[in-house]
């Protein structure tokens, strides 16, 4: 086995307060969060209103960011996937900020060169860098995940899944109206340098953690790379909870693709306010992330999660559809921050339903799986309402039964449709689902070597005992 079958569900719960490891994992997380969130609006603005001013062609560059930080993920994620499971995971961390750091701090040197190189050489320098640092992530989300489940005890991984979501909020409402201040007034060089900076602190803060030996990998004896992915996706394929709930994600995230690559055109063109407003809405998603996230969080073992996941979901479709009407920056503000509630819950009932349906030692494959599909379904998106925002819906301006439609407010409006319709789809599986044990939606995967195929079985009986007081759960996402 690439891992140790012992896992945090036989240590009992010191209670997060009392977790040290966990402590120090929320502080490095929170900073880099809000390094990430600064960098990810400072990007899109940058080239939306710098890099390329004034062009048609000015959504299809912004959307060739948004792939660029997603392309990895399909490339690389199956490969880090693999690793992150053998290889020491706190390390694998650190190495991964360092690296995302220097890469980030690499950027620096465009804005001095910037007037002596041509337009495509610029976006060609800033997407290669999007994605090595993207490439890099799916090394630490990798290990990240694998670590979290060693170091939380079971009864612990809802209420942190909750506290996460809300680290993630918190950073969507402070980073984003930052942003736009930075570019503008002083350059996006401090928008780089903070997120650079915010990878160093992670990497102090993880360097601080004393995982202990048994929540380590251990390095097989004769590693053998096809049988260990073939592995994952065998298990993921065999999974009725994860097939379910890939497929719901992949149809919404479609959808959601669209308001990530055009929101910043959305802002102008339909709401009539400045592109710096992108920041604003963005802390208005923030706020109510940070409500839907406590909500989670205070709901925890009352509702049962899967419940959540395909209700808040279609509520989710529904709000996007009610944020493509928007004429005024004031209403897109109130309605993005009501949408921020239900996605919170989604992405808070994500986590553990993951972590306690694939044992511990799969975690890193299964990951691998499940994000490079989404990812493939989110660069899909992103690459055509980009192409139809530019190019054969460029001019739309129509009134249907006295309601204007323009080229971005249709698009959003059927990405709400798949939403919803992804929501309401998937309620059927899961209900049925919630009606069987929820082992059932898990079952182990034979290993080839004799010794260790009963481990692995112990592994994922363990791992999906469920427990008296807690809802079997199930992010999407994230995401850089």
């Amino acid at each position: 086995m690439v891992d140790n079958p012992v896992m945090a569900v036989d240590q009992p719960s010191p209670g997060l307060r009392r977790n040290r490891n966990w402590r120090l994992f929320f502080c490095g997380q929170a900073i880099s969060l809000l390094g990430d969130n600064i960098f990810d609006v400072t990007i899109v603005l940058w080239i939306a209103t710098i890099i390329a001013r004034n062009q048609t062609w000015a959504p299809l560059a912004v959307g060739g960011a948004l792939i660029a930080v997603a392309a990895p993920v399909m490339l690389v994620g199956p490969f880090a996937g693999v690793f992150v499971d053998r290889w020491d995971r706190r390390r694998t961390m650190m190495v991964a900020d360092l690296v995302r750091a220097a890469l980030i701090a690499g950027l620096l040197i465009l804005p001095v060169v910037a007037d002596r190189m041509s337009v495509a050489a610029q976006l060609t320098c800033v997407y290669a860098v999007v994605a090595l640092a993207s490439a890099t992530a799916q090394f630490f989300n990798g290990a990240r995940f694998g670590l979290l489940a060693g170091i939380l005890a079971p009864s612990d991984q809802p209420r942190a899944g909750g506290i996460n979501q809300t680290i993630v909020a918190l950073a969507g409402i402070v980073g984003p109206p930052l942003a736009a201040p930075l570019l503008f007034s002083v350059g996006v060089s401090w928008a780089l340098v903070a997120n650079a900076l915010s990878f160093v602190v992670s990497f102090l803060l993880v360097l601080s953690m004393r995982v202990p030996s048994r929540e380590q990998p251990l390095a097989e004896a004769k590693p053998d790379f096809r049988r260990e992915l073939v592995e994952g996706a065998r298990f993921f394929g065999r999974s009725r909870v994860l097939r379910s709930l890939m497929i719901s994600v992949v149809v919404a995230t479609l959808g959601v693709g669209a308001i990530n690559a055009l929101d910043v055109f959305f802002i102008t063109d339909n709401l009539h306010a400045p592109a710096g407003a992108l920041g604003t809405l963005g802390a208005a998603f923030g706020i109510g992330s940070v409500v839907g996230a406590l909500a989670a969080t205070a709901i925890s073992g009352r509702i049962r999660a899967t419940l959540l996941f395909w209700t808040m979901l279609t509520l989710t479709g529904v709000a996007i559809m009610a944020y493509s009407r928007a004429d005024t920056l004031a209403i897109g503000f109130v309605i993005l921050l009501l949408a921020g509630v239900p996605i919170s819950i989604v992405n808070s009932v994500a986590g553990p339903i993951l972590m306690r349906a694939t044992p511990q030692h799969l975690l890193g494959r299964v990951m691998a799986v499940f994000n490079p599909i989404q990812q493939v379904a989110a660069i899909g998106g992103m690459a055509v309402v980009t192409y139809l925002a530019s190019t054969s819906l460029r001019g739309l301006d129509i009134r249907v039964a006295g309601v204007h439609f323009g080229r971005i407010d249709v698009i959003f409006f059927l990405a709400g449709v798949l939403v919803v319709a992804a929501g309401v789809w998937v309620g059927f599986p899961l209900r049925a689902i919630e009606k069987e044990p929820f082992a059932r939606g898990v079952e182990a995967i034979p290993v080839p070597e004799p010794a260790a195929a009963p481990d692995a079985v112990d592994v994922a009986e363990v791992a999906t005992q469920p427990d008296d007081d807690e809802p079997r759960s199930h992010q999407s996402s994230a995401s850089r």
